[in-house]
């Protein structure tokens, strides 16, 4: 692999390529070379991850014209300035093919990049793939009618987590450095958890959504994946603020954000900080799928204890209770996405019963299907009302058992049980309405949430870590995620192996 000053591609940070960029030993035309280069070796050849949906065509004339201008100004154009992106194919973009992880959308053409897609243009950053994703963001796997099926780089034979399946896989097999996921219910999360990677959910409205497709409008995030903590915060740095396109981003300026969330990273972030650890959001000690996580999750307790974090045990009464009660996906998801086809005169499709009725969609998709028999109007609808309602009350529970133990966060497994085999998912043991996800918990109290790697099991198998903040305290919940990372950071390599 491609090195930079003895570090190789796959495996660099913002920082250290950036460095490198200044002082002439590397150029951002030469890290998208590098980037196409580790595309074409792992995808559909090598360990054949099926991670990209499209190459960027551009890519390369755009780090060339980074370039020039660098030797022109003498400095870097922003702040992602050269870094190799790869994004998630339901995130618009005008110079390429947005998806959404749908055959029947392979060929729509959006009018405008979504808000994030150009604010990462504007800050430097190169685009040089989109990726793979289940239809609509619709699962807790890789599963697609658009591109097929997602391999894991830790172990072919798993799934790499959903729904943001292809930037998990990508990032973490050294595709690009960062990568842009969504995340309504965990989409950015399982993944990052499953791939050994950094995801962050932030309060709903932080970042815009405009360009990006909704599955449950005011509970969707869009938000980075990267191997570090400090490089999703400062891809978080670019992605955050007000945006007139997206009403909700009132939230950036009701957080009252720092001039930038890189000043919450501090290595002793942990020292006198009380962690509450979400006891029943664990799995069974006797289940095999989750004791192997559940050692994990112990032996990263101890770690924060020994960064100078005061650990609290603590549940939450009822927490599957609140969690069924206050899902939206079976009463929202279908008035919002026909919403976004409606605003879109040039989608191929109107509705989501359409997509479902000419059953061009991945048969696994359950959730999908649930979809289109959602009401049309969920204002009148009874049900959505007491589910919105109790959310209200869902995220007050959570604050008030973090105030009551006067606790700077909560932690605990990001997913109960380990990566699926493809085999127990094709075969039905886990389905996206029977999976054990703890990342539902911030999704459905809208507060904001990072998955962190906290180490492997004995097979080798990644087991992420989440952390939960209070809501628009996205700061502190960095700052415990950096000082986690400082004490002892669980990030490794997952050695594919590579033809020569």
């Amino acid at each position: 692999m491609f090195e930079i000053d003895g570090v190789p591609f796959g495996e660099a940070g913002i920082a250290h390529l950036q460095a490198a960029l200044l002082r002439g030993e590397t150029t951002a035309e030469k890290l998208t070379e590098a980037s196409l280069q580790r595309i074409r070796e792992c995808d559909q050849e090598g360990p054949a991850l099926n991670a990209v949906v499209t190459r960027n065509p551009d890519a390369v004339s755009t780090g060339r014209a980074l370039d020039q201008h660098l030797a022109r100004e003498g400095r870097l154009s922003g702040a992602l300035h050269g870094i190799p992106v790869v994004v998630k194919d339901c995130l618009e973009t005008t110079d390429m093919p947005t998806s959404f992880g749908s055959s029947v959308f392979a060929d729509y053409m959006a009018e405008r990049d979504a808000t994030v897609i150009r604010k990462l243009r504007d800050a430097g950053a190169v685009i040089v793939a989109k990726t793979t994703l289940p239809d609509w963001a619709t699962s807790w796997f890789g599963y697609s009618s658009r591109s097929g099926e997602t391999r894991n780089p830790y172990d072919l034979s798993r799934d790499p987590g959903g729904s943001s399946s292809g930037t998990g896989a990508a990032v973490a097999a050294g595709y690009a450095t960062v990568g842009l996921g969504t995340d309504c219910g965990g989409s950015v999360r399982v993944p990052a958890s499953f791939c050994n990677l950094v995801g962050i959910r932030s309060t709903p409205g932080i970042i815009s959504r405009a360009g990006c497709n909704p599955l449950v409008g005011a509970q969707d995030t869009i938000g980075p994946m990267a191997r570090s903590v400090s490089d999703a915060v400062r891809v978080f740095d670019v992605l955050a603020g007000f945006d007139a396109l997206d009403p909700l981003t009132c939230a950036y300026s009701i957080a009252r954000p720092p001039r930038s969330y890189l000043s919450a990273l501090n290595a002793n972030g942990l020292a006198q900080k009380r962690i509450g650890v979400l006891r029943n959001a664990f799995g069974a000690a006797s289940d095999v799928h989750a004791a192997p996580v559940n050692e994990v999750i112990g032996r990263a307790l101890s770690e924060l204890q020994a960064g100078g974090a005061a650990l609290v045990d603590v549940e939450l009464p009822d927490l599957s209770g609140w969690l069924e009660r206050t899902s939206l996906y079976l009463l929202r998801s279908r008035h919002d996405i026909d919403a976004f086809f409606a605003a879109r005169p040039n989608a191929p499709a109107r509705t989501v019963e359409q997509i479902v009725s000419s059953g061009r969609y991945h048969p696994k998709l359950d959730l999908l299907e649930g979809l289109a028999g959602g009401p049309t109007d969920p204002q009148r609808d009874p049900a959505y009302q007491a589910a919105w309602v109790a959310r209200e009350e869902f995220m007050r529970c959570m604050v008030n058992l973090m105030d009551t133990h006067a606790l700077d966060a909560l932690v605990y497994p990001t997913v109960q049980v380990v990566p699926p085999t493809r085999k127990d998912c094709d075969s039905g043991v886990w389905s996206t309405l029977n999976f054990p996800t703890n990342t539902l918990i911030a999704s459905q109290t809208w507060m904001p949430a990072m998955s962190v790697p906290a180490g492997a099991t004995s097979a080798g198998l990644p087991v992420g870590m989440e952390i939960l903040a209070r809501p628009g305290d996205e700061s502190g919940l960095f700052e415990v995620g950096y000082a986690f990372e400082q004490v002892r950071g669980h990030r490794f390599s997952p050695g594919l192996d590579i033809p020569a």
